[in-house]
């Protein structure tokens, strides 16, 4: 009995497993198709598309576009998450609890309703739609996720070692950079990678608050208006490259903190 329920979870694994991932590997392989139309049966292998996505400017720029507001906006975010969430776990505030639930309130908020209120802000601030004000609106919908996984890690051992860093003389701004920013290390770095993965790949406030200079999924977006591109399986296979990089940097970072 206990082999057959085994090899009934091995069945099930491998079902959901593949559920979840044969359309990432029916993309991937159609990226390499030869020919122009990405449909059964499939000719090749080739690098065709891949070359065409490189030689493409609007493409390439769309890629870096998506690579800057992605770093720049992960590492505002981290930074902004991490000084929230020092602030919280070493300083009593009044409603401190109420700050927090407010903080990570568009944990739950649809992405659609951020970029509408954002939208709707810029205008009436008078900021054009640009790849700055996609920025911002990536950092509100990561801030909550950076303070959430930062706050969680800030226990009594970090106090320990500050208020010892403190008794031998340390000012405080020292006990910020060089004790308690190490100490938080994998922490400020799994938010980072985090942050990223869910910014490289963000559509619809990047949609809302860019015009002419758009980001890598807007562009994919406006390719696949005009019918079925065989690029557009090549940017998705690298964007999924990309995804899959940043989360392995993610789990090794939580695994270097588990061993640490």
């Amino acid at each position: 009995m206990r082999s057959i329920g085994r090899i009934a979870s091995w069945i099930y694994a491998l079902a959901v497993y593949g559920f979840i991932f044969l359309p990432v590997v029916v993309l991937v392989l159609f990226s390499l198709q030869s020919t122009s139309f990405p449909i059964p049966p499939f000719t090749g292998p080739s690098l065709r598309w891949y070359e065409a996505v490189l030689s493409d400017n609007r493409l390439t720029s769309a890629l870096a576009n998506s690579l800057l507001v992605a770093v720049l906006s992960s590492a505002a975010a981290v930074m902004l998450g991490f000084l929230s969430a020092w602030g919280f776990a070493r300083f009593v505030l009044p409603g401190s609890g109420l700050l927090r639930g407010l903080i990570t309130l568009p944990l739950t908020v649809s992405y659609l309703i951020i970029g509408m209120g954002l939208l709707v802000l810029f205008n009436w601030a008078g900021v054009p739609k640009s790849l700055l004000a996609a920025g911002i609106g990536h950092v509100v919908i990561n801030l909550p996720l950076c303070f959430a996984i930062i706050y969680s890690q800030l226990g009594d051992h970090q106090i320990n070692i500050e208020r010892a860093a403190r008794d031998l003389g340390a000012p405080e701004w020292k006990v910020l950079l060089l004790i308690t920013v190490p100490v938080m290390a994998p922490a400020i770095f799994a938010g980072f990678f985090l942050s990223m993965t869910f910014s490289w790949d963000e559509f619809v406030i990047s949609f809302l608050l860019t015009r002419f200079e758009t980001t890598l999924p807007v562009e994919i977006w406006n390719l696949l208006r005009s019918g079925l591109n065989p690029k557009t399986n090549a940017v998705g296979s690298l964007v999924f490259a990309v995804s899959i990089v940043l989360v392995v940097f993610f789990e090794l970072t939580l695994l270097r903190r588990k061993s640490a």
